[in-house]
């Protein structure tokens, strides 16, 4: 090998050993992470959803006042799973938002409604009622989660678009733009109710309470 060529093969390698210290490998892959845990969000979301006509069915011998707040969810389930953000929108904040205020306004629905059917014991008592109850909370558990794991994939991904030597790939050779991280509209409206599950139903009232004044819906308990 001659000198010249010798020469070529240092410069090429030196130049492949800073472009892959500038980030030139490292954004796409934590890109692509990030995006992948967004479609996890989506799956848990859209398991959640299809949950919901199942409710629907089961809740349909519910007094008559529980009525509206199935119509309430069935309709926060139709607008929530109209809106949909592909992997190129989670640069977009607007439609982030818009999407974070679908699922917590089903959110919401769903813990007004299933605190409300708490105050039956003929519904409760129905095997399959229990047992969609439970898979609901269980849902929310799971899109508590992937919501989080997303957080941390896009809070690392942010990190390293903004961080030397990094940066200097994620603005000439990328044109990265931060991702937007999932937070809930009202704090704590992704994460499911904590609902009494004892025979005697919702909380004890105590004496010479009125019966016909108007009772309070359960609150969300953030973990």
């Amino acid at each position: 090998m001659t000198f010249t060529a010798f020469r070529r093969t240092v410069v090429v390698a030196l130049a492949a050993l800073g472009l892959s210290a500038c980030g030139i490998n490292t954004i796409p892959t934590k890109e692509e992470a990030a995006k992948a845990k967004w479609a996890d969000v989506q799956a848990a979301f859209q398991e959640r959803a299809n949950l919901v006509p199942n409710l629907a069915e089961v809740a349909k011998g519910a007094a008559e006042q529980e009525r509206g707040i199935l119509t309430d969810v069935i309709e926060a389930r139709a607008k929530a799973t109209s809106i949909q953000i592909n992997a190129d929108d989670l640069t977009d904040p607007a439609k982030m938002a818009q999407y974070q205020a679908a699922q917590n306004q089903l959110s919401s629905g769903l813990g007004r409604l299933l605190a409300n059917f708490e105050a039956y014991p003929d519904l409760k008592s129905i095997a399959n009622y229990q047992m969609l109850q439970s898979q609901l909370e269980g849902q929310e558990n799971r899109v508590r989660i992937t919501i989080r794991d997303y957080n941390e994939a896009v809070r690392d991904y942010n990190t390293e678009i903004r961080t030397f030597p990094s940066a200097i790939a994620a603005n000439v050779v990328y044109g990265s733009k931060p991702m937007v991280p999932y937070e809930a509209v009202t704090p704590g409206a992704e994460v499911a109710p904590t609902l009494d599950m004892t025979p005697s139903g919702s909380a004890t009232r105590p004496a010479g309470a009125n019966d016909n004044a108007p009772q309070p819906t359960a609150t969300a308990v953030n973990n």
